[in-house]
């Protein structure tokens, strides 16, 4: 069987051209974030400030975020889904949320920098801790999406098991954003541990809301719709600090709901076992 052949007998291999555009988008941005982090590092003819392409290289990420947020809406409301697509968009994920994060932090807090001498040691292991993790969470995406599996084992749209890859990266990076704005040590020493955490909530079986089921028929009540609004212009107004304090709830929002949890079961546990 040839390769055409095979796409025109299993529909779900096909390359839609709409839904693959956005995650051609999202791997661009991820690459020019990339080439953002080098010309901080080691500079360029231009001569600007490293913090100049570090702020660049994190609207890159956002711009990436925005598009790998679009790309499986477009091809969900118009029926286009694929293969293709979904390992497409991993692939660029990689790049865009593991590869460009990673490096962002190893050139800026992770590396052999004069006043983090511990960092010396142990900075390109937490690097790549997040990046390996990152891997497994994209994988194991892909692996509980698939359509051919059972679908009482499939991952519903409802949630996502794990913290989605980008999310983190979009807090790493606004993070970052904050950190070029304002001369704080404190946030520079918590990134580490920070990213470790991260690296394993992406691991972890912790579930996180997806939206992936809200659309142009989603119905909300008007407080919720003015809640929404009052958010985009805050986030309008305060985009600095703003993009971190969402991503920040969105995280913990998880992680403490998923305590509050265990916690009543562990009780009943100890009881039972009395």
């Amino acid at each position: 069987m040839t390769e055409s052949e095979a796409s025109t007998a299993h529909p779900i291999t096909r390359i839609y051209i709409l839904p693959s555009l956005f995650t051609a988008g999202n791997l661009f941005f991820g690459f020019l974030a990339i080439i953002r982090c080098i010309q901080a590092k080691y500079g360029t003819e231009a001569d600007l400030p490293s913090i100049h392409y570090y702020t660049q290289a994190v609207w890159f990420i956002l711009l990436a975020f925005i598009c790998d947020a679009l790309d499986g809406r477009v091809a969900r409301l118009g029926g286009k889904e694929s293969l293709f697509g979904k390992e497409f968009d991993s692939l660029a994920d990689i790049v865009s949320f593991g590869v460009a994060p990673a490096l962002m932090m190893f050139f800026l807090i992770l590396s052999p920098t004069e006043g983090y001498p511990f960092f010396r040691q142990v900075g390109w292991i937490i690097g790549f801790v997040y990046l390996l993790c990152a891997g497994v969470r994209l994988a194991r995406f892909n692996v509980l999406t698939n359509p051919l599996l059972p679908k009482q084992e499939k991952q519903s749209l409802n949630y996502s098991v794990g913290l989605p890859v980008p999310a983190a990266a979009a807090l790493i990076a606004s993070l970052v954003l904050i950190m070029t704005q304002l001369d704080s040590r404190v946030i520079w020493l918590l990134m580490p541990g920070l990213m470790l955490l991260i690296a394993w909530l992406m691991v972890s079986t912790v579930r996180y809301p997806s939206f992936k089921n809200i659309d142009s028929q989603t119905q909300i009540r008007f407080r919720t719709f003015l809640a929404i609004v009052i958010l985009v212009v805050i986030l309008f107004l305060f985009k600095e600090v703003a993009f971190a304090l969402i991503f920040l709830t969105y995280i913990f929002y998880g992680l403490l709901r998923h305590l509050f949890k265990k916690i009543p079961n562990k009780i009943k546990w100890s009881r039972k076992s009395r």
